[in-house]
């Protein structure tokens, strides 16, 4: 009786043992399975599995338009830049005019190299060949607003009405040709506008910009030091100073130092995009 009770006990520790053992077994072999089956998997179908779990664990939200506050305006007074509320008054406007000469793409570069925004006012007759035009683009592309500074710089007082409108439509019309968008500012040769004038850069929602102060077409400033001396410490710098420069050699060797001056006096280089515009 002892050895029948004996044996089966012997017995049914064996059968425990091995179901544990085969629980084990199928367990391991389930695993190795599994991993087979990753290792078989072709590279396209497990990226497209990783995306899709990467999906679920994760949900992007479309990102939001960021709009431009326009907290700025145009004291046409006299052509200073003036904040709408409680914005930064210590602010100076950038503007190049007489581009895209020789220098325009090389002073954007600088500028951008300094996160400087400015406007860079063209003339027509800078943009007459393709080689201007992918330079206009070039600039534009960098994030650079672009003016209306008529096609061939003529004083408008001098010319008929119907040669007024040629020399700033050209203009703006080239240049939605090149960018996709139309100048947002008329800059008028020698700052002289007409009656004319002002009702076309009205009627085309473009809004007056002289400018508060410049000197690098005067022969005393026409070196890199002299320019960047007085753009720096003009008697003129004020808070919302609209600065006048021109795609000239001595300014592009200039610029990066009156950027850095300007800002060590503690003043902001206004986005023009900041600056309220006709509607």
């Amino acid at each position: 009786m002892k050895k029948i009770l004996a044996s089966g006990l012997t017995l049914l520790l064996l059968t425990a043992c091995g179901s544990e053992q085969a629980g084990t077994s199928q367990a391991d072999k389930k695993s190795d399975q599994t991993e087979v089956k990753n290792e078989d998997q072709k590279p396209e179908e497990s990226a497209k599995t990783e995306e899709k779990e990467t999906d679920k664990e994760e949900k992007v939200e479309p990102s939001e338009e960021v709009i431009q506050t326009q907290d700025y305006k145009i004291n046409e007074n006299n052509w200073s830049i003036e904040p709408i509320g409680e914005a930064n008054p210590k602010v100076v406007l950038l503007t190049i005019d007489d581009a895209p000469d020789q220098h325009a793409l090389q002073m954007a570069n600088d500028l951008k190299a300094l996160n400087a925004p400015a406007i860079f006012f063209v003339n027509g007759h800078f943009l007459d060949t393709p080689e201007e035009k992918e330079t206009l683009k070039k600039i534009y592309d960098m994030g650079f607003m672009i003016g209306n500074h008529t096609y061939s710089h003529s004083s408008l007082k001098d010319l008929s009405p119907e040669d007024q409108k040629e020399e700033i439509l050209s203009v703006s019309d080239v240049v939605e040709s090149i960018t996709g968008e139309r100048p947002k500012f008329f800059r008028a040769p020698f700052g002289q506008n007409t009656d004319f004038s002002r009702q076309l850069a009205k009627e085309e929602k473009m809004s007056l910009m002289n400018w508060t102060y410049g000197y690098d077409w005067e022969k005393q400033y026409q070196s890199k030091a002299a320019i960047a001396d007085i753009m720096i410490n003009s008697p003129y710098l004020n808070n919302g100073a609209n600065l006048l420069m021109h795609d000239r050699t001595w300014t592009s060797e200039a610029l990066r130092d009156i950027v850095k001056g300007l800002r060590a006096k503690g003043y902001e280089t206004l986005d023009p995009n900041r600056i309220k515009t006709i509607e």
